[in-house]
């Protein structure tokens, strides 16, 4: 991107806003504990006091069960759950994963996996694991064979390599639908974002790059719904014909009921997990590295919390 089209884009979301560092014991404000990564482990913080729940590296997307009482994440690319003092740790399933994401009940834990088309499909499996894999997305896919347990690449390169096959899904909170990479959609556009209905499979494009009659490249990946249902938020780049429509990694905010889309937040802010329906915690830039903060949507301002990336906030109805 040039350098006039960069500094267009940092000055539309406010990149300017003031980082205010938290006094030790500070909570910033959450109303509960967030789970995130930090070097390759996950760890659980509220306020100045953390604890680190994995060793050994090759962790990651800690994601809240809807008591607050469990926590699903990916371990060398496989689903596991564990309780929130990080003891009964459990592998669900032997397929390589991505991203899972609770039912508003429990009951089951979606994740990205390689479908019996090619490319990325959408899972589901009892919270309790001990069963067979089901399959939600492709809808063709549902009376298939599943595909064999092919090994993903390990993603490696710069942030945006990184981020642009990430495969996290997101339960809406009325637990019809998923949000995920890819979908129908990718047989028109060269990247795009899905909400499907879980019930009858029916997919909708919300955002989509390259191919058709869009002269654009970039992805929409991470997904995180609000807890009303009535916002779907997702990381985001792009690069346009000009540099003027060019934008770094930033943070996108789409209402369902309208389709409108707004950026929130800074250039390089990502993974957003809903606090409520006016803060949030993201992934933000800091001293060189990736820092959670606390996000108010209404005005861009926000709290540094501690280094790390890949937040879900911890629900307060337990």
């Amino acid at each position: 991107m040039g350098k006039v089209g960069r500094v267009a884009f940092v000055l539309a979301v406010g990149l300017s806003g003031a980082l205010i560092q938290p006094a030790a014991g500070q909570a910033a404000g959450l109303p509960g504990t967030v789970a995130y990564v930090r070097g390759g482990d996950v760890y659980v913080g509220a306020g100045a006091a953390e604890k680190r729940l994995t060793t050994g590296g090759g962790h990651s997307r800690p994601r809240w069960s809807p008591d607050g009482r469990r926590l699903a994440f990916l371990r060398q690319g496989r689903l596991w759950t564990m309780s929130a003092d990080g003891g009964a740790q459990t592998r669900l399933s032997t397929r390589p994963a991505a991203g899972p994401s609770w039912s508003p009940d429990g009951r089951w834990i979606a994740f990205a996996s390689l479908s019996c088309t090619g490319g990325p499909g959408v899972y589901r499996i009892p919270s309790t694991g001990n069963a067979k894999p089901e399959v939600l997305f492709p809808r063709d896919c549902r009376t298939e064979e599943l595909p064999e347990e092919a090994e993903a690449a390990a993603a490696t390169g710069s942030l945006n390599d990184r981020l642009r096959h990430d495969d996290a899904v997101a339960w809406s909170p009325d637990g019809t639908r998923l949000a995920f990479r890819g979908g129908d959609c990718e047989s028109t556009y060269d990247a795009c974002l899905t909400i499907g209905t879980v019930d009858n499979g029916a997919e909708k494009t919300v955002a989509a790059y390259g191919g058709g009659s869009l002269q654009n490249r970039g992805y929409a990946v991470v997904p995180s719904w609000r807890a009303d249902g009535r916002k779907l938020s997702w990381t985001a780049y792009q690069e346009g014909e000009t540099p003027a429509d060019s934008k770094p990694v930033h943070l996108v905010e789409y209402d369902v009921a309208t389709g409108t889309k707004r950026t929130v937040g800074s250039a390089l802010d990502r993974e957003l997990a809903y606090i409520d329906a006016d803060r949030a915690v993201i992934t933000s830039r800091n001293r060189g590295g990736s820092w959670l903060a606390v996000l108010a949507l209404t005005n861009g301002t926000r709290t540094l919390l501690r280094a790390g990336s890949q937040p879900s906030v911890q629900p307060t109805t337990r």
